[in-house]
Order: structure tokens, then sequence, then C-alpha cells
């Protein structure tokens, strides 16, 4: 399975690279990692509705430059489906076993995904209705993807 993750914005912060850096390699003896960073926009403070508008429009165009149109689109969206990781890693085998060999999962910036790059997908997926942020977002959904593997292999993992 090939798995890209198209996100906005690099991460700064060294515990977030050290954290994708040790999922990544937990991860290749499963899949083929990919990700591909696209600039985020600065956001003003106190920026209005319109500006954050364009903000996610611009960024979502950047986004949807990326995309494989051969492969399965997972988009992370509060308003998505919330899964456990049990029935999130059915999800995964279903689509393997479906005759998907390529998936992308997207996390927007920090405004969010724009309308054009939710309409695209072909499934949303929701980690809750809480805000986290997207740098965060990286490393939580490599490691629930990573779970994944292990729940489908039945191998041990923590719970």
């Amino acid at each position: 399975m090939k798995i890209t993750v198209i996100t906005v914005g690099k991460i700064k912060e060294k515990f977030y690279r050290d954290a994708l850096a040790e999922y990544q390699k937990r991860l290749s003896r499963y899949c083929k990692l990919s990700i591909i960073e696209v600039p985020d926009e600065k956001t003003p403070d106190n920026a209005s509705a319109l500006q954050e508008t364009q903000i996610k429009q611009k960024e979502g165009e950047r986004i949807l430059l990326k995309l494989s149109d051969s492969a399965y689109t997972i988009v992370l969206a509060i308003e998505g489906k919330n899964l456990d990781s049990v029935s999130f890693a059915h999800k995964m085998e279903q689509l393997a076993v479906g005759g998907e060999s390529q998936l992308q999962f997207i996390i927007g910036g920090s405004l969010g995904l724009s309308e054009q790059v939710l309409q695209r997908a072909d499934f949303k997926l929701s980690f809750g209705a809480m805000t986290y942020p997207h740098q965060l977002m990286r490393v939580m959904l490599l490691e629930q993807i990573y779970r994944c593997y292990r729940i489908t292999h039945k191998e041990p993992y923590h719970k």
C-alpha cells in the first residue's frame, strides 16, 4: 500500500519531527509512506471571514495540485466520520481488499480545508470535535495508521 499525507505547513518543533520520524520508521515495514508539505498562508490577526476563506482557498489550490487522481482521498475534518481505532483499521483493510493500492490523507492548515478540497474527498475522517494543532494532527494520524496495521496484522499494541 502506498500512503501519501498531504499537509499544509512545515513542522518547526523538534519534538514533532522526532515523533514523525519514529512513526515513519515503524510504518516502513507495512507501507510506502510519503509526506508532501504545501506552503501555508500567513493569517493576519483579527482576519475577516472573507480573508480566512481566501487563505483556505489558496492553501486548497496547492493541495489540489498534489493530489493523485488514482488514489483514494481521505480528508481530516471535524465534520467527518468519527471512527474508533478498530473501525479505522477495518476501513483501511476494506479499501485494500477492494483494490485501493494508494491512499492519500489531507491535513489542512490552521484554518482548516477549503470547500474544494472537502468536495474532492472520497471519505471525511474526524478525530473528534476538539481542535488540535495541525502539526500534532500529523503525528496523531501516523500513529493511528500504524495502529491500523498492528490491528489488521493481529500484532500486539498498547490499548
